[in-house]
C-alpha cells in the first residue's frame, strides 16, 4: 500500500533536529517505508540528518510518501506530529 499527502510546516524552527528526531521515532513505529520531500530533495524518514538537510522551513509544503503495510497509519501519526508542532510550546 502507498499513500502520500502534502503537509505544511507549521512550527516556526521548521524541520530542525529536535523536530527530525521526533519524526524518526514516529516512522520507526509503523510497518512502513516513509519518505519526505522538499521540493526535488527527499529523505528517508528513519534519518535524523537525513531530514535536517531537507532545510524544510516555516510554511513550507512537504511532502510525505509511506509504503507498506502501515502506510496508511504512518501517514496519519506523521501528519498530527507536523500540524501539532512537533509538540513544541512556541
Amino acid at each position: 500500500m502507498r499513500k502520500e499527502k502534502n503537509i505544511t510546516i507549521v512550527n516556526k524552527l521548521g524541520l530542525h533536529a529536535r523536530a527530525a528526531t521526533q519524526l524518526v521515532q514516529v516512522a520507526q513505529k509503523y510497518d512502513a517505508k516513509c519518505t519526505i520531500c522538499n521540493g526535488e530533495k527527499q529523505a528517508d524518514a528513519s534519518s535524523v540528518l537525513g531530514l535536517m538537510m531537507l532545510e524544510s522551513h516555516q510554511g513550507q509544503d512537504v511532502k510525505v510518501i509511506c509504503e507498506g503495510q502501515d502506510a496508511e497509519h504512518a501517514l496519519s501519526a506523521i501528519e498530527t506530529l507536523i500540524v501539532g508542532k512537533f509538540n513544541e510550546n512556541e
